[in-house]
């Protein structure tokens, strides 16, 4: 039996981007396509099977320690993107100020489709859904270096609307334009 669910949601990439150099700034640079490895997208700051952990799972390591790399991709939502730019009294937000690596419009409440959904591209390839990608304060510098004041509205105006981070499962190259699948888990909601 299928542990996962293909369902009819689908939704279209329209941005694509990546982070050539974390230390240098956290913007994107914007892409038409990126080929997808089981190291994220070449040239990447955030990719590689392995990463050092960080504040986001301090509670299981001590920062530094090499861990899989499950945060390969950082995927929004355009639809959340505009909510985020409303709260920081923008008309538009530039998903490169965030560093992100996908934007997708069309699927609902997206931040919070559950851990282990898969987005499945036409040519097969897949990212698989680690978790929502909680909002920080490192974004307001690239965005008030913009919109002066902006960024420091940010990460309040994000919460609940950052999108998730994702690591690839299948291989394959992605294009804006692309339509993704929505595959979620067959379980039901866990009982506390």
């Amino acid at each position: 039996m299928p542990a996962l669910k293909p369902t009819d949601i689908t939704g279209e990439i329209v941005w694509i981007g990546h982070v050539p150099d974390r230390d240098a700034s956290l913007k994107s640079v914007s892409v038409d396509a990126a080929q997808l490895t089981f190291a994220g997208i070449p040239g990447e700051a955030h990719g590689g099977l392995t990463r050092p952990s960080c504040v986001r799972v301090r509670s299981q390591y001590p920062e530094g320690t090499e861990i899989r790399n499950v945060r390969q991709l950082s995927v929004l939502s355009a639809e959340e993107l505009a909510e985020i730019a409303a709260g920081c009294g923008l008309d538009q937000f530039d998903p490169a100020h965030v560093g992100a690596s996908l934007v997708i419009a069309g699927i609902p409440d997206f931040t919070h489709v559950p851990p282990s959904s898969r987005l499945q591209f036409p040519d097969g390839s897949s990212i698989v859904v680690d978790m929502e990608n909680r909002p920080c304060h490192l974004p307001a510098k690239p965005i008030n270096g913009d919109f002066p004041g902006a960024g420091d509205k940010f990460k309040l105006a994000a919460k609940g609307r950052r999108g998730v981070t994702a690591w690839v499962e299948r291989e394959g190259l992605i294009r804006v334009g692309d339509a993704v699948r929505l595959h979620v888990p067959d379980q039901r909601g866990w009982q506390v």
